[in-house]
């Protein structure tokens, strides 16, 4: 039987982020200004070419696999990456009360925007905040840090968008928002996990001190239309 985490996408649509899911039965997407990511019930050529019909604009579209394939001749590789899916399955430290964390509103999205653009955690657009549950670290009034959660397939909770100013590294800000959205993962009864580029080394040191290990290596395709 295949694992929950192995679709992600499709999952997730079909549970946790049924509000904001766009599509049929075979077919199933987040709008553009949400997240690019879609998910496909079959993963066949036949759900591509449905995939095209559907959507309407061009922009580029985020397709995940537990297996490297052959991408139908209707779509444009643009990018292929290999992330590695880690999960938490250890024990969460304290949080940190010296350090307030506060909830992200639409009033701070232009910060987030921002913040994203220049520290390119992964794809992040207007309504991002959508998926819930973002908060962030401020410096006065600027956003200085911040985490969130984006696939929800149930049971599992996927921590995204982790970033941090560079003028901000190395006060552990990055850390203490991990740890926040492990914590309220787990009070939900969820399990958090996250993605990480293969070969970001620092990165994977830092999630698997938390408690991450990794579940598997995964294939993203980033795709558009052709």
């Amino acid at each position: 039987m295949e694992h929950v985490l192995d679709n992600p996408a499709w999952n997730a649509l079909n549970t946790g982020n049924t509000q904001l899911a766009n599509g049929n039965d075979q077919v199933k997407y987040f709008s553009k200004e949400v997240s690019p990511f879609f998910g496909l019930k079959d993963n066949s050529d036949d759900d591509f070419a449905t995939l095209h019909e559907l959507i309407t604009h061009d922009s580029p579209v985020g397709f995940i696999s537990p297996v490297e394939r052959e991408i139908s001749g209707k779509w444009k590789l643009l990018r292929y990456i290999q992330p590695l899916q880690m999960i938490f399955n250890g024990v969460a430290d304290p949080l940190d009360e010296t350090i307030e964390i506060i909830t992200l509103t639409n009033e701070h999205v232009p910060q987030m925007l921002a913040l994203t653009k220049l520290t390119n955690p992964g794809p992040f657009d207007v309504r991002t905040i959508d998926f819930g549950h973002y908060r962030g670290i401020f410096d006065g009034d600027r956003l200085v840090a911040m985490a969130g959660q984006r696939m929800h397939p149930v049971p599992y909770a996927e921590i995204s968008a982790v970033c941090t100013h560079p003028d901000y590294l190395g006060k552990g800000y990055a850390r203490q928002l991990l740890l926040y959205q492990v914590h309220r993962i787990r009070a939900a009864s969820g399990i958090p996990i996250l993605h990480v580029l293969h070969d970001n080394e620092r990165a994977i040191k830092v999630y698997e001190s938390l408690g991450f290990s990794t579940r598997k290596q995964m294939h993203f395709y980033i795709l558009q239309k052709n």
